[in-house]
């Protein structure tokens, strides 16, 4: 199914979204009570892969666009991501001296197999804001890259508190937000690129659970 392919809605998928969207904002809204409350604190740290695999799951339970473009996206932005932490990790390139912490799950190449997931999330998420709305593969895929950049200014102080990583020295270098850019960048771009069907009702409402959620546990937390 291609972006200019009309969709059909059914009562039955309407209903299907809406208990999306509100088992979306729940868990959400758990998680950040749960992460401010210290004798629970533990317990929800260890379900922080959970919940990013989960809500991936769900994301993907309103995706329209399965055909062939749709796995090489979804492989470029998993590995891609993934292969750039690996840099990351043990050059110090792309981001600057970094360590991932035990929060976020079985690692590879003393990555957590996890961030791979949250790559492509994230670019599919940012990307879907603007698959309708600019034309312009490269603007797109430039507004797509700062979107996750502006995010991820906002979750570091709440990662690091969260033992997902550290860094060297406590400081959180420009470089990290400047490798966030570009790789987002080229992910956005192969995003732009493979044409699959972009527009998922549950998107929107996804990236802002999450927007909410650092922004909030920024205060509660750090």
């Amino acid at each position: 199914m291609s972006d200019t392919e009309p969709l059909i809605e059914s009562p039955q998928r309407n209903t299907k979204l809406l208990i999306a969207r509100i088992l979306v904002l729940a868990i959400y809204a758990v998680g950040i009570i749960g992460l401010s409350l210290p004798d629970y604190r533990d317990l929800f740290l260890s379900l922080t892969p959970f919940q990013l695999i989960l809500t991936t799951a769900l994301l993907l339970g309103f995706h329209r666009g399965w055909n062939d473009a749709f796995p090489i996206f979804g492989a470029a932005a998993f590995w891609i991501g993934f292969g750039s932490e690996i840099i990351g990790i043990h050059t110090g390139y792309l981001y600057g001296d970094y360590v991932y912490g035990p929060t976020l799950g079985p690692k590879l190449w003393e990555v957590p197999l996890v961030i791979g997931v949250n790559w492509f999330l994230l670019v599919y998420l940012s990307g879907a804001l603007f698959a309708k709305h600019i034309t312009n593969d490269y603007v797109a895929a430039l507004m797509g890259a700062l979107v996750m950049t502006a995010l991820d200014y906002i979750m570091e102080p709440v990662a690091v508190a969260m033992d997902m990583w550290y860094w060297k020295f406590e400081i959180i270098p420009w470089s990290n937000y400047l490798g966030w850019l570009g790789v987002a960048f080229l992910i956005h771009l192969i995003y732009r690129k493979c044409n699959f069907h972009k527009e998922n009702p549950l998107a929107r409402i996804l990236l802002i659970a999450m927007i909410v959620f650092f922004t909030v546990l920024n205060f509660t937390l750090t």
